[in-house]
């Protein structure tokens, strides 16, 4: 059976309350496979979730261990699975339970304080740990005696800053200007401009085919070009070499932007996937989502994601699989349709859940409103991803009852049990005859983003969303309604007239193309050889494209795809630069 999935994950995102600030957060994934069930570990959660299958989420609490703080890792070692998290003035402990879902977990060492941890088990049982978070020092690598976790030898520094010479560990905001013009918000400003140089962060490490794999993010969690990159070793604790197609993870573009600061497994078939950081930050910096990416390493030993269209369904079938041979099958019904709403705030109108922007919504004057979309004809939608966007988070008014305090200074966050997102979903043909699509009327269960699967045997032209109920009753707010299919028209013309031009800097590379015929998106893409075009960059309308991404010295090779409703006219001739 296919198993399915639309970034952002629908998970239950916690609500962070401090410092007069509010907003939705989990990040710094950290998804483990652990005696048959897949675990899912995340900044700031006070929880993680469990899954059987990698699509569909389980909510678990736990208040009393580590797990309200920055980027937990979870490691199996043995028949024990091994958690740590990030603290700076005092020791980290690093704990271990036989049974996550029990809460059993003991205390094993507290060796050292240490910021994004990553522990590793190698073969021969040997045990390493990895830390680091700045932008002043590297990353540094360490063995641990297996048995008491403790430090042996010395630590080494693995990864270092070169923001001169890869061009994805900048901050990558020419003009100060983010993806699609947006500047950066205040917050983000502030951050860049004292922090001065990008951050390296978030170590995770795998082994394959005898070669040590050193994952890292860059630049900053709050940017659209926040990615994860990769050196190779021959040892655990190097000397490494970065990898050629390095960042091998990198989305800063579409719906929601960014895929760093991750964690790559093996499924039960023997399959990749990369969980990695999502960003909104708008209502905060580190507002922030997660993601899911299949991913593969080919015959060369080069680590990849499947990220072109990675906001769009993910559609994965039964057992082992290429991760080249994935096809994207379904599109968007509604970009740009037309849309109204029972009300609508000033700044925030009923187009703006429809323009592929998970920074900008929708708002109602109520906390109960309707919103209908008009597909233009009658169509066989395949599903729809329905994204609640946090309107004015901060001013919201939360009582005691509501939440749970959780760390000293006024930080606490929400009580899942008490939030709730009720709606129901209708379809029609006529704007008078309505059927019921989904009924979450009745739900207890808080979902920022669900993704509905429809039954594709019923044709529809509109249809109508129904809020009944959001968390803390604030007002309805849509970043996205969006409807995907297969069209039943053509398929957009090639793009032709394609100019590349490398930057000054080597680091960055400009691309513009002429309109293709019946395209309302284009998707270039580029990688380190002809056949291996891994990365992409994807916009709306628009005919021209600025890497800001590309390593100096490295050879590029380009190609640009056209793409509407109905599929993708892949590009034929291959550009290099």
């Amino acid at each position: 059976m296919e198993k399915e999935y639309c970034n952002p994950l629908d998970l239950e995102y916690k609500y962070q309350h401090y410092a007069g600030n509010a907003h939705r957060e989990a990040a710094d994934p950290t998804l483990v496979l652990f005696k048959g069930r897949y675990y899912l570990f995340a900044s700031m959660s006070a929880g993680f979730f469990y899954s059987d299958n990698l699509t569909e989420w389980k909510w678990h609490e736990n208040r009393k261990l580590d797990m309200y703080r920055y980027a937990p890792d979870v490691r199996q070692i043995g028949d024990w699975l091994y958690f740590c998290a990030s603290t700076r003035k005092k020791p980290s402990a690093i704990w271990r339970t036989r049974d996550p879902l029990s809460d059993g977990f003991e205390k094993v060492s507290e060796p050292f304080a240490f910021w994004d941890p990553d522990l590793f088990e190698d073969d021969d049982g040997r045990v390493y740990f990895y830390w680091g978070c700045g932008n002043t020092e590297p990353l540094w690598g360490v063995e641990l005696n297996r048995e008491t976790m403790m430090p042996v030898g010395e630590k080494t520094a693995c990864i270092d800053h070169k923001e001169d010479e890869f061009g994805w560990e900048r901050f990558n905001y020419p003009g100060k200007k983010a993806a699609g013009g947006r500047g950066l918000t205040g917050l983000a400003m502030r951050w860049l401009n004292r922090k001065g140089r990008p951050y390296i962060e978030g170590a995770f490490m795998n082994k394959w085919n005898g070669r040590y794999y050193l994952q890292y993010a860059a630049p900053g969690t709050e940017f659209h070009v926040y990615g994860d990159g990769c050196y190779v070793g021959s040892s655990p604790l190097g000397p490494f070499q970065p990898m050629a197609n390095s960042p091998f993870s990198l989305k800063p573009s579409g719906f929601i932007t960014g895929a760093g600061h991750g964690s790559t497994i093996e499924d039960k078939d023997g399959n990749l996937f990369h969980a990695a950081t999502m960003r909104i930050s708008v209502n905060a910096n580190f507002e922030r989502r997660v993601g899911l990416f299949p991913c593969g390493l080919d015959e060369d030993g080069l680590l990849y994601c499947c990220q072109g269209f990675g906001d769009y369904p993910t559609v994965l079938p039964e057992g082992k699989y290429s991760p080249k041979d994935l096809k994207q099958q379904y599109f968007l019904l509604s970009y740009k349709k037309k849309a109204e709403a029972s009300s609508s705030q000033d700044g925030h109108p009923a187009e703006l859940a429809l323009n592929e922007d998970i920074r900008t919504w929708w708002a109602a004057q109520t906390s109960q409103a309707w919103y209908l979309l008009d597909l233009g004809h009658s169509c066989r939608p395949h599903s729809v991803q329905i994204n609640f966007a946090d309107h004015k988070v901060a001013e919201m008014k939360v009582s005691r009852s509501e939440r749970s305090d959780i760390m000293t200074n006024n930080r606490y966050i929400d009580s899942s049990a008490a939030l709730k997102t009720r709606f129901v979903l209708e379809g029609s043909n006529d704007r008078k005859n309505w059927f019921t699509v989904y009924d979450a009327s009745q739900s207890n269960e808080d979902r920022p983003h669900p993704y509905i699967v429809l039954d594709e045997k019923f044709e529809v032209r509109y249809l109508r969303l129904t809020v009944l109920e959001l968390p803390y009753g604030k007002v309805c707010a849509l970043s996205g309604f969006r409807v995907f299919g297969r069209g039943q028209g053509s398929l957009p013309s090639e793009t032709g007239g394609v100019i590349v031009q490398r930057d000054p800097d080597g680091m960055g590379c400009v691309i513009r193309f002429e309109p293709a015929g019946n395209a309302f998106g284009y998707l270039v893409r580029y990688g380190v050889r002809e056949d291996k075009l891994y990365s992409s960059w994807m916009v709306y309308e628009k005919t021209e494209v600025h890497l800001t991404t590309l390593n100096k010295g490295q050879k590029y090779f380009f190609t640009v795809d056209s793409f509407n409703e109905n599929g993708v006219c892949e590009g034929t001739h291959i550009y290099r630069v």
